[in-house]
């Protein structure tokens, strides 16, 4: 047998595969991967479902990938162009492993695959991605089974209404919401989950092209929601919304064009989940607002935090069996959804909410944003810990301080919060601040930027 022997940490990380395609990812690796995965879950003898983007790069992939499978003894249900969180949905519904080819919101150079176990369980670096990637290093041993076959399957209908199905949208007044899609999966989605409700849809970059065109599918970046907050005051809409490259993660706009906070719409989702579900509980990570387990706690439910990071949220939802999950970054996981995250879900809460009553998405919002926070900076650093070590030391003589060290120092105050954390992957600290005012937030937020950039 052919040496297969390569090296693949590059491209597979923690959570994913991601790389450059074809110089770290090409059809050679996503048939090895294909192969290795089938051996990981077990699916010689069922079958294992894939999706992909609008990237130019994500058929080929697609096919070397199936290959790979088919030749391991798994049939493969090829659903074609989705989003992940479509993907999800038949890994769901079917309870079939999946992968999803998608480098999310990276530029259009990258390529990547998100692998899940049957039911949407999430593989992560302690649920089988090592093994995978080893298999794949190493070369993976020929079948002595009946090869696969490859079937494709439509699922974008059965997506839209099983979404559809978890909100009630009935005696909604009709609203003007404006979608820029980036070029992304949304422009794939939208049309078919929107379809025939009581909305007047404006469409920004609904045309799918990975080469993103217009502006980067990142709404995490401030500059990436220009054109959206432009165009929804322009037509007088009620609401915007953006999605990312892989349309999983969802931001929300207001009627004056400003964000709506992703921990205003944790809190939002979880007031209407909680409704549903008395009691449950819900999480949220340690960079959400403060006002999130205020809110909860105050209707009934069980706040739960978790350090950043979709696995740790997953994996804390499956051990509390919690009804949602939000984080800061705009993922929002539902119990409902195989404990998935689906960022149009969240978009139709929102939705739902806002066309039940009278008053103008802003003063809905006000009732979730009760404090004034930063946003993330990040700082270049020589010494991540040396940085930390230097701001714990400066704030432990201040009166009412308590600290933890769940993800990164979080140091907490009377009326406010900062949590720093290291990145995983740069030589970056990443601040977050929150405090009752937004002179406080200004105040605290420079004093730790302060002391960070002196040690750097």
């Amino acid at each position: 047998m052919p040496d297969h022997r390569r090296d693949l940490s590059q491209i597979i990380k923690a959570y994913d595969v991601r790389g450059v395609v074809p110089d770290q990812l090409d059809e050679d690796v996503a048939r090895s991967i294909g192969a290795a995965f089938v051996r990981v879950v077990g699916a010689h003898g069922s079958a294992v479902v894939v999706g992909h983007d609008m990237r130019p790069s994500s058929p080929a992939l697609v096919a070397a990938f199936a290959e790979g499978a088919t030749a391991q003894g798994a049939d493969v249900i090829d659903i074609g162009l989705a989003s992940t969180d479509q993907l999800y949905f038949a890994s769901g519904s079917l309870d079939l492993p999946g992968a999803m080819f998608t480098a999310s919101h990276n530029p259009a150079r990258y390529n990547g695959i998100k692998l899940c176990r049957p039911g949407a369980a999430p593989v992560g670096q302690d649920s089988g991605l090592v093994q995978v990637r080893e298999l794949a290093e190493q070369g993976v041993p020929a079948y002595d089974g009946t090869p696969g076959t490859v079937e494709r399957r439509e699922l974008l209908p059965s997506y839209a209404a099983f979404l559809r199905d978890l909100v009630d949208l009935r005696g909604n007044r009709r609203l003007t919401v404006v979608v820029d899609a980036g070029n992304g999966m949304g422009g794939h989605t939208v049309p078919t989950v929107l379809a025939d409700l009581p909305l007047d849809v404006v469409p920004l970059y609904f045309e799918l092209d990975g080469s993103f065109p217009n502006h980067e599918a990142n709404p995490l970046d401030p500059k990436n929601l220009r054109d959206l907050q432009a165009k929804v005051r322009e037509v007088g809409a009620d609401i915007g919304l953006a999605f990312d490259g892989d349309a999983d993660r969802c931001f929300v706009i207001d009627e004056r064009g400003e964000p709506v906070s992703p921990s205003a719409v944790t809190a939002l989702v979880a007031v209407r989940e909680l409704a549903k579900h008395p009691g449950g509980t819900v999480i949220h990570n340690l960079i959400t607002s403060r006002a999130v387990p205020e809110i909860v706690t105050e209707h009934g439910g069980q706040p739960v935090r978790t350090r950043v990071g979709h696995s740790f949220i997953k994996g804390e939802m499956a051990r509390t069996d919690a009804i949602f999950g939000g984080e800061h970054s705009a993922h929002y996981y539902f119990r409902d959804f195989w404990r998935a995250d689906t960022g149009m879900l969240a978009a139709l809460h929102v939705r739902a909410a806002l066309g039940g009553q009278e008053a103008p998405l802003s003063e809905l919002a006000c009732e979730f944003e009760r404090y004034v926070s930063s946003g993330e900076i990040n700082t270049q650093v020589a010494d991540q810990q040396a940085s930390t070590t230097a701001v714990r030391e400066v704030f432990a003589d201040r009166e009412g301080v308590t600290f933890d060290e769940l993800d990164g120092l979080t140091v907490n105050g009377p009326d406010w919060w900062f949590n720093l954390r290291p990145s995983n992957t740069e030589p970056l600290l990443r601040l977050n601040v929150e405090a009752s005012d937004p002179t406080q937030m200004t105040l605290l937020r420079d004093d730790v930027l302060a002391l960070v950039r002196k040690e750097s």
